[in-house]
């Protein structure tokens, strides 16, 4: 079974890129299955369910960051999609921690984002883009020609190593070549490990601790004047 793991904000059109990438592996002869990572509310299991007749469920990572909820439960999500006989396993997740990516060595990455978002988004995503595979660029019809120009070379200068692929999600052009990238990805190994080392953040804030200040907390902490910033890797 192959894995695909796709990730990006809110409204970039991740639903619609795995619609057409469903359609077209069905279409290919294999049998998709479908998982939803939200934080509270999601549909598109119902959704691609009744559309395509496939293996599909969410869950919901409610007080937990949506890629750590990716970390605790793909493991058992592997096993569902196997034993639903599945060949390819599509995630979609939230991604909404720009510190963290949900990528795993020995599935594919999709990080996807919206071309109307602004020239500086590349730059803003961290990790999310530096240790995908493929970086998705939707809503590619609303730009000019220049605008997708600057927006390529910033994705480029974010993540030198990451291949760029523009579509248009709503009528479905470009799906094509993501489509061969899911199938020349290797089958999923025994022992899967996230890709890239997650920043630390263990702080007195996550515990519950609520007064204003970083002179109240301890762990990392952060002051105004301290600009550290994480890349990723």
């Amino acid at each position: 079974m192959k894995l695909a793991i796709c990730a990006g904000p809110a409204t970039t059109g991740k639903t619609s890129v795995l619609r057409h990438l469903t359609r077209r592996l069905i279409n290919n002869g294999l049998h998709p299955a479908f998982l939803k990572i939200d934080v509270q509310f999601a549909d598109e299991d119902e959704v691609f369910a009744r559309e395509f007749e496939i293996p599909a469920r969410k869950i919901y990572s409610g007080e937990l960051c949506p890629d750590h909820c990716s970390v605790l439960i793909l493991g058992d999500a592997l096993q569902w999609a196997q034993k639903a006989d599945a060949d390819v396993l599509l995630v979609e997740t939230a991604g909404l921690c720009l510190r963290c990516a949900p990528y795993v060595d020995g599935g594919l990455g999709l990080m996807v984002m919206e071309a109307t978002s602004g020239m500086n988004l590349p730059r803003k995503v961290g990790p999310m883009l530096s240790l995908a595979d493929i970086a998705v660029v939707t809503k590619i019809d609303l730009v000019s020609q220049a605008e997708r120009e600057v927006f390529r070379a910033r994705i480029i200068e974010a993540a030198p190593g990451v291949r760029v692929r523009e579509v248009n999600a709503l009528y479905g052009i470009g799906m094509d070549p993501l489509v061969d990238h899911i199938l020349n990805t290797p089958d999923i190994p025994e022992q899967l490990v996230l890709r890239g080392n997650p920043p630390v953040g263990t702080c007195t804030i996550c515990v519950g601790k609520k007064e204003i200040g970083w002179q109240s907390h301890f762990g990392v902490v952060r002051a105004l004047n301290n600009q550290n910033f994480y890349r990723g890797e």
